[in-house]
């Protein structure tokens, strides 16, 4: 089975107005990324795609390649989509969908999501990470619940699970899980997703993985061994990424 990762970019960020062309270690976040991304070599393809052309521009002059998609899109997701049905690509059978705000994202993560595709096991499927608790009231940080059947049960800004008795037989083993902006499809799970409505739940919590995940579709959970990937979406993140980049590149 070949696989196709694609990375969506918008301009449009609300707290950190056009993030994709911020500059992460002098380059722009989004060509970051797709580095970071082509150089696991764990797809067979691996293309940016969004709405608009500056970014194309800065892909491309990096030696990426980018495809201009619609300005309809509300999701990641649906971008992603729009790109899975072009003749061009009509020939992978995995599509992969990384976060162009995640530099840091490990391959585990992208390995594991993709794996749980491939392998039939889930036709949709994501990552999350063991964390410390310390996360649970970070709204900017998404958390995971699954079942014994490795299947998600739950994402929430909001601490999940809540411990109400830490003196519980079995609340000490535990852990909170962050999940990780990767998701893995096979092609009729994809048009499946895009094709349902927006859900409540994933109004209310701005996260649109809800929206299948409500409608019944199971979301198999790969758990990533290593330290959760830290995406960028405000001024202080940004400034903290820059801070660390020079050591995570020597430390790969």
């Amino acid at each position: 089975m070949r696989t196709l990762v694609v990375i969506p970019a918008r301009l449009e960020a609300v707290r950190l107005p056009h993030k994709p062309l911020r500059l992460l270690a002098g380059a722009p976040l989004i060509v970051r990324v797709w580095e970071r991304v082509t150089a696991m070599n764990l797809a067979d393809l691996c293309v940016v795609a969004t709405d608009e052309q500056s970014v194309a521009d800065a892909v491309r002059a990096a030696g990426g390649e980018c495809v201009l998609t619609s300005h309809a899109h509300t999701t990641g997701t649906e971008r992603v989509a729009e790109v899975a049905a072009m003749p061009q690509f009509a020939d992978y059978d995995t599509i992969v969908n990384v976060q162009g705000d995640e530099p840091f994202i490990g391959p585990a993560a992208i390995k594991g999501a993709a794996d749980l595709v491939s392998s039939h096991k889930f036709t949709l499927a994501t990552a999350a990470s063991p964390a410390s608790w310390d996360i649970g009231a970070n709204p900017h940080v998404v958390k995971v619940v699954i079942g014994d059947d490795g299947q998600a049960l739950y994402f929430s800004r909001a601490s999940i699970p809540f411990v109400r008795d830490h003196d519980a037989v079995g609340s000490r083993e535990i852990g909170m899980l962050q999940h990780i902006g990767v998701y893995a499809y096979t092609r009729p799970a994809l048009s499946q997703w895009v094709s349902l409505p927006a859900h409540a739940l994933e109004n209310t919590e701005r996260l649109e993985q809800l929206r299948p995940l409500a409608a019944g579709m199971p979301i198999g959970v790969a758990i990533a061994d290593e330290t959760p990937a830290t995406g960028i979406d405000t001024e202080d993140d940004l400034s903290r990424a820059n801070a660390r980049w020079q050591e995570f590149i020597a430390g790969r």
